[in-house]
């Protein structure tokens, strides 16, 4: 699964790629993507991890893309972004300025976060739109020559989604049914990507939530996006102290979570997914599936030889394995329970799946 970063120039987001995935920039091209991966934090593979004393502890991971910020000499509808590599992402990363730094200069003359959010936002709307009406104008021809329902009924579809866009709305506001974003999977559309802003402050306003300001109030209730803020210059700090060096940097800060954890954990969310647990002495491990998947699928995520084998799956909360100590004591306790195959699997779950090949 995988998160494309993007923002204007000097907003900080290629130091947020770097705090998330542990990974410097290493190309000063305008059009080169960076990819890292994320490990996302979880107390209970942790508690797992304690308890089993596994030769291995494997977290979940997102993918991150960092493309190029949009340069100070950009104009509206011009091609802003790397757009191959947004568009091939699941969910999309806003990171706005709201440090201000006067030897570095914002592009657009002044810092304001929600007026950059707005521009972005703009953006990721013109280039569906011009989608939508490229595509519009081939089905027209097409059904000039021929009677086709499918074109007719993708037409009026790509018709709803252009008067959207027109009425300058991004398309994760409108309502569609699951076949509807089935049809529109393909587009890979901008404005239909979750969005989560990651507003980045300065080192004095980190006490504040810069979104309790009621000029977000009509941007925190949208679907499809989630809000955060980190401080990247003080998070690099952190990432540069070992051990009781980064409690002592955070006690004298007030600082109670990594917000490096807290992007990590807000992106896994906004994807949909979630964790189910494998436990063993060789390995402990958290597995990543959307919210939903039923039990023979989670079982594929591991090898094709589970689900398609599958006989059943054995299932204990977490916290009940934690507390009875072994998946034995579950099972005389009555915690550890069987599925079958359409079972949803749900998050925090430790499961052992029974099948034959």
């Amino acid at each position: 699964m995988e998160v494309g970063i993007m923002g204007l120039a000097s907003s900080g987001k290629s130091t947020v790629f770097g705090l998330l995935t542990g990974q410097e920039a290493t190309s000063t091209r305008r059009d080169a993507a960076q990819v890292g991966i994320a490990r996302v934090p979880d107390a209970r593979l942790d508690a797992l991890s304690a308890m089993y004393e596994p030769e291995k502890t494997t977290p979940a991971t997102v993918r991150y893309v960092d493309v190029p910020g949009i340069p100070e000499e950009h104009r509206q509808g011009e091609a802003a972004f790397n757009l191959p590599e947004l568009r091939s992402a699941d969910a999309l990363m806003v990171v706005l300025r709201a440090f201000t730094d006067e030897s570095v200069a914002h592009p657009m003359g002044s810092v304001d976060p929600l007026r950059d959010l707005r521009h972005i936002e703009e953006e990721f709307i013109l280039q569906d739109q011009l989608v939508v009406e490229r595509r519009l104008e081939r089905i027209r021809k097409d059904l000039v020559r021929r009677k086709a329902p499918e074109l007719e009924r993708e037409g009026r579809l790509l018709e709803r989604c252009l008067e959207v866009l027109e009425s300058e709305r991004p398309l994760r506001l409108e309502e569609f049914s699951d076949d509807e974003h089935k049809q529109l999977r393909g587009f890979t559309f901008l404005s239909l990507k979750p969005m989560l802003v990651v507003v980045n402050v300065g080192e004095n306003d980190m006490a504040e939530d810069p979104f309790a300001t009621e000029d977000w109030a009509g941007w925190r209730g949208r679907p499809g996006m989630a809000f955060t803020y980190v401080c990247a210059t003080l998070e690099h700090e952190l990432s540069q102290l070992d051990g009781a060096d980064v409690a002592a940097f955070m006690e004298e800060y007030g600082i109670t979570d990594r917000a490096v954890d807290r992007v990590i954990r807000e992106s896994y969310r906004l994807l949909g997914s979630i964790s189910f647990f494998t436990v063993g002495e060789d390995e402990c491990r958290a597995w990543s599936v959307r919210i939903g998947t039923p039990a023979v699928e989670a079982g594929g995520v591991i090898h094709s030889d589970i689900q398609r084998g599958f006989i059943r799956a054995e299932v204990v909360p977490c916290e009940a394995l934690l507390e009875a100590g072994s998946l034995a004591t579950c099972r005389d306790q009555g915690a550890l329970r069987l599925e079958g195959k359409t079972y949803a699997v749900q998050d925090g779950e430790v499961v052992h799946f029974r099948f034959n090949v």
